[in-house]
């Protein structure tokens, strides 16, 4: 496999797309559905390594996205390309759902050592997010006997029809599409930087007593007995709702209901898990223990996996219920024992150091652009949040999306999240010296943009 020499900065030798670049794009737009939500600039990919991705064209771009957040190793790590290499010489698929091999044990093994789900667990595999996202949303239903959820706005939990119903970041998502296929009602999310019900600051706490007291006082009274409650879906760090991390009354709030009306308490870490927020999973920052959690992206450095984990008790229904002919294939179970392997040995904590590093110069950043309302996050799980001012914290959506699209014209990749936000996702290998350059660009084109 030939490999990029890493440079130091960004190359841009082209204008962007290049030739190449537009010949496919131009291919794509005849044969691929026009359903994928693309972002504002038109990036054309090759090849990657470590943080760096070269388009079709030559230029080499400095990636604080990962595929979002999907590349947690870096590009093709070399134990994990091996792991993946060696793996598919002997054994590609089998279907393990219908036979039997050492890897899915394996990895069950690895996941109740890890997850903060009270052990013992059992897993079903997937192999995609939303997939895990709705085997929990089955074995909830299957396991409570009850029929209804609770989720919150702004949340992402897949595409398909039965996470869907819990999905609410964007109208785009559920256009087109009729009802809801679950019985889901939605609560407002205790953003601190802007009160779930009176848009103003917060310290956390405030906004956190506001959607509980909805939930319980709200809710239950009027339309949603407790008792028809299957499950609380929430992420513990809203991803595509804006890179937000819940308040801990919040979530030690839930549990609370949860326990006391019999509810399962469902985490979401699709995106914030596998060492994205500086922990293996967002609720070791808080000490939370759900009763189930859905895992993907990160889990298999780009291999599609996912994965619902769950107390044992729980996962007890019977063969036929719910299967998957490709999940738990063993290329990609190889790829994730190697992920888990590097995270526990290194990345993890690098995903701390340098994740509270680049934080500290992304608040740099806001201290000098007025623009930049708010810099939050954990690990490298960070969202920059513009405004019209920061006196007045009016969204200003427009002038996120030309940042971002400077940012791809200097060589820097980032997407946005949310209405106004943008995400830093970046591989957790990323160093010190990646961030200095990251910042460099952030801040030239936050100031092209403001001009």
């Amino acid at each position: 496999m030939s490999t990029i020499a890493p440079p130091k900065r960004p190359e841009i030798k082209t204008e962007l797309p290049g030739p190449n670049g537009k010949q496919i794009i131009g291919d794509d737009a005849r044969y691929v559905t026009p359903s994928y939500p693309r972002p504002n600039y038109q990036l054309v990919v090759e090849r990657a390594e470590g943080v760096w991705v070269e388009d079709v064209d030559g230029n080499t771009f400095l990636d604080c996205n990962a595929g979002v957040a999907v590349c947690s190793t870096g590009h093709c790590h070399p134990e994990v390309v091996k792991a993946i290499q060696d793996q598919a010489a002997q054994l590609i698929h089998m279907c393990g759902t219908d036979f039997f091999y050492r890897h899915m044990p394996e990895l069950g093994r690895k996941l109740e050592e890890i997850v903060p789900v009270p052990g013992p667990v059992r897993t079903h595999f997937a192999n995609s997010g939303t997939e895990a996202v709705e085997t929990a949303l089955k074995l909830a239903m299957h396991s409570t006997g009850r029929e209804k959820f609770i989720a919150f706005f702004n949340s992402f939990h897949g595409r398909t029809l039965g996470s869907l119903s819990l999905t609410s970041s964007r109208v785009a998502q559920r256009t087109g599409f009729k009802r809801q296929m679950l019985d889901v009602v939605h609560v407002p999310y205790p953003n601190a930087y802007r009160h779930p019900f009176t848009g103003g600051l917060s310290n956390g706490a405030e906004a956190a007593a506001a959607s509980l007291d909805w939930i319980e006082n709200r809710l239950f009274k009027t339309t949603t007995p407790p008792s028809e409650v299957a499950g609380i879906v929430v992420e513990a760090v809203q991803g595509e709702g804006g890179y937000v991390p819940a308040p801990q009354e919040f979530l030690d709030g839930l549990r609370r209901i949860c326990d006391r009306e019999g509810i399962l308490l469902i985490v979401d870490e699709v995106q914030s898990g596998m060492g994205r927020t500086g922990k293996m999973f967002a609720c070791d920052h808080y000490g939370l223990k759900p009763d189930i959690i859905t895992l993907a992206k990160g889990i298999a450095s780009g291999i599609p996996m996912g994965v619902c984990v769950a107390r044992a008790d729980l996962m007890d229904w019977k063969p036929g219920a719910h299967a998957s002919t490709f999940g738990g294939n063993p290329v990609a179970i190889a790829s994730a024992l190697k992920t888990i392997e590097l995270l526990e040995r290194e990345l993890v904590a690098n995903s701390a150091e340098v994740g509270d590093y680049l934080q500290a110069g992304l608040r740099r950043l806001m201290s000098k652009h007025d623009c930049i309302g708010d810099v939050r996050g954990l690990g490298m799980m960070l969202g920059v949040e513009f405004v019209e001012d920061r006196e007045g914290r009016v969204p200003a959506p427009e002038l996120r999306d030309r940042i971002e699209v400077e940012c791809y014209k200097r060589g820097l990749i980032i997407l946005g999240a949310g209405h106004n936000t943008i995400r830093w996702s970046p591989p957790l290998i990323l160093t010190r010296e990646n961030a200095d350059v990251a910042l460099e660009i952030f801040d030239e084109a936050i100031t092209a943009q403001k001009q």
